[in-house]
């Protein structure tokens, strides 16, 4: 049966010079899938046909043979009606064998169609022999996944576009009180062009880094690196800002760990985001504590515990979510996104605990390498 895909929108990346719904390609499948099915039951039942009258002729033969059969005039009359019976049954078990295979992989072979024609909500069933079963699973799974890359750009794009409109409408602003006479153009204004421009450029270089490390693009300089040193300078650049806020920052960093391979700069990274998150959410009188210790497999963990307002298991499991942003956060959401890919880059993992006023604690493993 011929199928349209069920989607009315057109995406924004279909291309402008083809319609929406892309019928040229269903259609095209269709008399693809029909051409397909009748060679192979054309194909198919020659085959078996030719199997089955082969082995009636040889079964015949060798019980003639043994003197288990007899019959008058050399059984000419038997031969014929045994061949008969065997085109008869194996035309059964071809239309059979069709019927079992046939149906579950047109199924897939529409659905593909569908799917090529940019429609990710179609479904295939499960059923039909273990090859064809497996066949539809994996197609679901890819179905899926589709759907879910389609889904997360579209909300990146519209997110993107939502991060950036603030600092340019302020820049914009800026400079029309600025040529308008709104505003004096003397030093205080221009700086405050200069940081919006920083907003931007921090904004899109996260941005960059983000799809570099989920596209698996990112390129790691790996260098025997001794953590406790890289964790205590992260620390150290943060003691104003902690000392501002009258948060007490602690590092418990041993100097009796070994090196690791890592990449420092997108370590530095990694501790940056979590470290500035844990000081932005711990009010004051609060403290922060960076732990480095060695896990059992021979690898180093970070942990960095506050004393803050902790999260919601909600917010928990959105911690990580790209634009996410927790009640009173005024970052960009793309620090901890960040700081999960830089760690899986490296082969490791990390992950959030809390509980709503006893703080946040987010810690995260480095594999030792080779």
């Amino acid at each position: 049966m011929r199928t349209r895909p069920c989607s009315s929108a057109k995406p924004p990346w279909w291309p402008h010079n083809e319609a929406w719904p892309s019928r040229g390609p269903v259609d095209r499948g269709y008399v693809t899938r029909v051409r397909f099915f009748r060679r192979f039951a054309w194909l198919a039942g020659v085959m078996l046909l030719c199997a089955v009258l082969g082995m009636l002729t040889l079964a015949w033969l060798a019980a003639t043979a043994l003197g288990l059969v007899s019959s008058p005039r050399g059984g000419a009359p038997i031969l014929p009606a045994a061949v008969v019976v065997g085109a008869v049954a194996a035309i059964a078990t071809l239309a059979g064998v069709l019927r079992h295979v046939g149906t579950p992989l047109g199924a897939v072979m529409a659905a593909a169609d569908r799917v090529a024609a940019g429609d990710y909500t179609v479904r295939v069933g499960e059923y039909g022999p273990p090859p064809i079963r497996a066949l539809a699973h994996a197609f679901n799974a890819m179905t899926e996944r589709l759907g879910n890359h389609d889904r997360l750009r579209r909300d990146l794009m519209a997110d993107v576009a939502h991060e950036l409109r603030t600092p340019l409408t302020v820049m914009q602003g800026k400079l029309e009180g600025l040529l308008d006479g709104v505003y004096p153009r003397d030093e205080g204004q221009l700086q405050q062009l200069l940081e919006e421009t920083h907003v931007l450029s921090r904004l899109i270089e996260d941005l960059r880094t983000l799809a570099l490390s989920e596209g698996g693009a990112l390129k790691l300089q790996k260098e025997p690196i001794d953590l406790c040193g890289l964790t205590r300078d992260v620390a150290g650049s943060f003691s104003g800002d902690a000392a501002a806020r009258q948060v007490a920052l602690a590092v418990d960093a041993p100097d009796d760990l070994p090196l690791i391979e890592i990449d420092p700069v997108r370590i530095r990274e990694v501790i940056t985001n979590v470290l500035a998150n844990a000081l932005r959410h711990t009010p004051p009188g609060g403290s922060a504590l960076v732990r480095v210790a060695a896990t059992a497999s021979g690898g180093m963990s970070v942990e960095v515990r506050d004393t803050g307002s902790g999260m919601t298991p909600e917010a928990i499991a959105r911690a990580f979510d790209r634009f996410y942003k927790g009640s009173g956060s005024h970052g960009t959401g793309l620090g901890l996104s960040i700081a999960r890919s830089l760690v899986a880059a490296h082969g490791g993992k990390i992950h959030a605990s809390s509980e709503p006023g006893r703080g946040t604690t987010i810690a995260f493993t480095l594999p030792r390498e080779p």
